[in-house]
């Protein structure tokens, strides 16, 4: 704490103003909260130290200013014991916290009075030859011990602490240990090498404490231990290599090169390996942890695989749960006054969501570091009910946001660089969720645009069996004796009905699909009883079916009621095109083993598909025959891309039917 007394420092005065200006903010920004309070009393108490250490290295050889420097050092241990009581419990009074301080106010009080001591400066000391007493030693000593203790104290605390109050503990401890320990280090060079210049360093360490601790604190941004030490570290780091590089090339340049433009060559390589040393060790390799990587690429990867709002909503929730290692998290999404979700709604016009759109984020502990108010107090009472610990407000051209995860398993904090990377999810979410706002609206327009469409179809293929069938009925009267007609007409109404049923189950398919779910069998069992069931048609219209089964093995992934609709389709599809053609017909379903599944093809002796249809091939109500809705291949390639399993059609070949392929995924080994 000494220097020589004929020197004169004004970084002393500095550091004043520093540690004042500090502790009125912090007492400013929430006079009600007793952490900053005790704060405020700290910075008091420190700047005090700091003009006595101002005018102790501006004396005149009198040792006064010097030995009341050090007693008003030794108390400073006081206030920052209460601070640290304050961190362990917000409700604790000052009374009660002095009480419990009476043996640490005892050894204060016992260090204060060694300064007063002849031991302590003997009288023969001069600014000129300053001399030390064993006082001194016993001084420094016991500041060492009481500083060592504390230490021990705080980290004994630590493991029965959780929350913020452990957080804020581990930045106290560790930043108290580190100012005190340079001070003290200071001190012991000064002595031992007589290096007068070293007391000025002792003002850019309370500087540095003070800038730490209020960051730690008494902002609203949340930091632990940990995070700003890789911070400090890493930044320590590029100043020390632009300082370095900066030396070096301008000592080498300077006996070359003009100085100014040795200057100028000596800051661009600096700023050039800075720079480089920014890109190759980014700050996210100090800062982030690997879920975060994680969560953000299996966000984009949801966004870019789902479509459905609801489906997307549920796996960015799970995803944020995964994340932030909690049980609990909410989208609350909308485009009006109202946002919904997660079976929630709020009014996006209520005071309390006004504040987060307002600061953006917020935490339960942004919250009580900052000066309260009533929409604040209603912000935590939303944050509690929905057991949030953090919540963040996105806003995009199209849809407002809110995404809140919940308190993790560890009943930790989220840290600020932890609410940076959810903003930076809640980005993302935003984007994707009014992607798909916007792909249901066209999907909207489209089945509107489709309505009328499919009215005008279903119409006419509802119509022509039921004029059949009326005119059947006219003339049953007639003809109700002859048998030829009743056989014809019985056998007519039971057609016409199939063909009705076939055309509403088709509908049903489209507009309802059914959930499939894969499991192990086997392809040719399903392939030969589905061929059992279309082959009284392909009897009845004369087509010849051929089975070529070289699949072994020809176990698949699938389900099998969606492959048998499947296979029943490309069958009906291949008897109708068949049938179309003179001469021999038939369809062939042949199997063969490809890398990775079991290749099912279904061909047919038809006129094959015409170049103007292959590009609208799988689109509903695409057909070349004179009935049906043309929805078979469409529910086929509905059912397979629902189950993972591609379907193709070779290329036309004239002369030559259509060939169908689907290839069926083998089960893993």
């Amino acid at each position: 704490m000494f220097g020589d007394p004929k020197i004169g420092n004004e970084s002393p005065l500095l550091a004043v103003a520093a540690a004042v200006a500090v502790g009125c903010i912090s007492l400013w920004s929430n006079p009600q909260r007793r952490t900053n309070q005790r704060f405020f009393l700290v910075s008091l108490h420190v700047s005090l130290w700091l003009v006595l250490l101002y005018f102790a290295l501006g004396g005149k050889g009198d040792a006064s200013w010097l030995r009341v420097t050090a007693a008003v050092g030794a108390t400073i241990f006081i206030p920052l014991w209460l601070l640290k009581e304050s961190i362990l419990d917000e409700n604790e009074t000052l009374a009660r916290a002095l009480l419990r301080a009476r043996y640490w106010l005892a050894a204060t009080a016992a260090l204060v009075a060694i300064c007063y001591t002849r031991f302590f400066i003997p009288p023969e000391s001069t600014s000129q030859a300053p001399v030390f007493g064993a006082g001194y030693y016993v001084f420094i000593a016991g500041i060492v011990l009481t500083y060592l203790i504390l230490s021990i104290e705080v980290t004994a605390q630590l493991r029965e602490q959780s929350g913020i109050s452990r957080m804020e503990l581990q930045i106290f401890l560790l930043g108290g240990s580190l100012a005190a320990g340079a001070i003290l280090l200071l001190m012991v060079l000064r002595t031992l090498l007589g290096f007068s210049w070293l007391i000025r360093l002792q003002p850019v360490v309370i500087i540095a404490f003070y800038a730490t601790m209020v960051v730690a604190i008494t902002t609203y941004r949340i930091f632990d231990a940990r995070q700003l030490i890789l911070f400090c570290a890493r930044k320590l780091v590029v100043i020390a290599l632009f300082g370095g590089v900066f030396y070096l090339v301008f000592v080498a340049l300077r006996y070359l090169l003009p100085e100014p433009l040795a200057f100028f060559v000596a800051t661009g390589v600096s700023l050039g390996i800075s720079g480089w040393f920014n890109r190759r060790f980014p700050e996210s390799m100090f800062s982030s942890y690997p879920r975060d990587i994680i969560a953000r690429k299996a966000a984009y990867e949801a966004a870019r695989r789902e479509t459905h709002p609801e489906a997307l909503e549920r796996t960015f929730r799970s995803i944020l749960m995964q994340w932030s290692q909690s049980d609990n998290a909410i989208i609350l999404s909308g485009t009006t006054d109202t946002l919904e979700g997660s079976g929630e709604s709020v009014d996006r016009n209520s005071s309390e969501l006004r504040l987060l759109k307002e600061l953006r984020w917020v935490t339960p502990e942004r919250l009580k570091r900052e000066r309260s108010s009533p929409e604040r107090a209603r912000l935590g009472e939303f944050l509690a009910a929905k057991r949030l610990s953090a919540a963040v407000f996105e806003e995009g051209p199209m849809m407002a946001l809110i995404v809140g995860i919940g308190v993790p398993f560890s009943r930790q904090p989220i840290t600020y660089p932890q609410v940076m990377q959810l903003v930076e999810l809640a980005s993302i979410i935003e984007g994707a969720l009014t992607r798909s706002q916007l792909s249901v609206k066209a999907q909207r327009a489209e089945q509107l645009a489709t309505v009328g469409l499919l009215g005008a179809s279903f119409a006419h293929e509802i119509r022509n069996p039921l004029v059949t069938i009326k005119t059947f009925a006219q003339l049953l009267p007639d003809h109700h004796g002859e048998a030829e007609f009743r056989n014809k007409f019985f056998r007519l109404i039971v057609d016409e009905i199939e063909r009705i049923d076939r055309l509403m189950q088709q509908l049903m398919d489209l507009s309802a699909p059914r959930a499939y779910s894969s499991e192990e069998l086997e392809l040719h069992a399903v392939l030969r009883s589905s061929l059992e069931v279309a082959g009284g048609r392909a009897a009845d219209k004369g087509v010849r079916i051929i089975t070529e089964l070289g699949a072994s093995p020809d176990k698949v992934l699938t389900d099998p009621s969606a492959a048998k609709q499947v296979i029943l389709n490309l069958a009906f599809n291949a008897i109708s095109a068949a049938e179309e053609m003179t001469g021999e017909r038939w369809i062939r379903v042949a199997t063969r083993n490809v890398e990775g599944g079991v290749e099912m093809a279904v061909s047919d002796s038809g006129p094959g598909i015409s170049p103007e249809m292959r590009s609208k091939l799988f689109q509903p109500f695409q057909t070349t025959k004179s009935s049906g809705f043309g929805l078979g291949l469409a529910i086929c390639s509905d059912i397979l891309s629902g189950l993972g399993t591609p379907i193709t059609v070779d290329p036309s070949v004239e002369g030559q039917g259509a060939t169908f392929r689907v290839t069926f995924p083998c089960p893993r080994s």
